[in-house]
C-alpha cells in the first residue's frame, strides 16, 4: 500500500500541470471520454404561456354525434365558439373558449407551443349573417396588442369588406376566415360538410 502510494506521489511530482489536458488525464484514469467533451448539451427550447389571466369554460363537443349536414347559423354563439375551438385543435393547436363576461375581446385563446413559430393566438368567432365591420377587425388588432399575442384570427360565417382585408394585410398578424374559407377548413381538417344558409343577398363579397 505504502509502496503504491509512493509511486503515485513520485509520478505526480514529475507532472508539469500546465501541460496536463483534461482528455488525456481522463484516459489515463481509464474513464470514458466523449469525442467532444466541451460541446454544449442539447436542450429543447420551451415556450411558456401565462393563461391565468383568462377564465375558460367547460368544453362542448360539437363534432361527435352529428347526423346530417350542420347549418352553422342554427348554432348558438357559444356552440359556434366551441366548434371553432375544435377546428383549431384539429389544426394542431391547444385552444380554450373564454367566459363570455370576461373575454376581454377574445372568444377563444389558442396556443402553438412551437418555440420558433409558435405563440399566443387571440380568436374571435362571429356567427353573422351580414358583413363584419372594419371596426371589429381593427378592434382585434387592439386586443392582440393588449394581450401581446403573436397572431389574431377572426372567424365568421359571413364575409368581410375590402377595407377589412386591406387592414389585415397591412397589420400582418391578423388572419381573416370568412364563410367559404370556414367551410373548406371544416371539411379539410374536421371532415364536416357544413351548411351556411345565408340570405341570397349576402352571398356577394364586397
Amino acid at each position: 500500500m505504502h509502496r503504491e502510494r509512493g509511486r503515485t506521489r513520485e509520478q505526480f511530482s514529475g507532472l508539469v500541470l500546465t501541460d496536463v489536458t483534461p482528455r488525456e488525464t481522463l484516459r489515463h484514469l481509464n474513464a470514458l471520454v466523449s469525442p467532444h467533451p466541451f460541446d454544449l448539451e442539447a436542450v429543447r427550447p420551451v415556450l411558456e404561456f401565462d393563461l391565468t389571466k383568462y377564465k375558460f369554460v367547460d368544453e362542448i363537443d360539437m363534432i361527435a354525434g352529428l347526423d346530417g349536414r350542420l347549418d352553422l347559423l342554427e348554432l348558438t354563439p357559444t356552440e359556434f365558439e366551441h366548434l371553432v375551438r375544435q377546428l383549431f385543435e384539429e389544426i394542431g393547436m391547444q385552444a380554450w373558449v373564454t367566459q363570455a363576461s370576461r373575454d376581454d375581446g377574445a372568444d377563444a385563446v389558442a396556443i402553438n407551443p412551437d418555440p420558433i413559430v409558435g405563440g399566443l393566438c387571440i380568436v374571435q368567432a362571429k356567427r353573422y349573417t351580414g358583413v363584419v365591420s372594419t371596426e371589429s377587425v381593427r378592434a382585434l388588432g387592439g386586443v392582440m396588442d393588449d394581450k401581446r399575442a403573436a397572431k389574431g384570427v377572426m372567424v365568421t360565417t359571413s364575409w368581410y369588406g375590402k377595407e377589412s382585408w386591406e387592414f389585415a394585410a397591412r397589420h400582418g398578424r391578423i388572419e381573416l376566415i370568412d364563410g367559404p374559407r370556414l367551410k373548406h377548413l371544416l371539411k379539410e381538417r374536421v371532415g364536416l360538410d357544413v351548411l351556411i344558409s345565408l340570405p341570397r343577398r349576402a352571398a356577394k363579397t364586397t
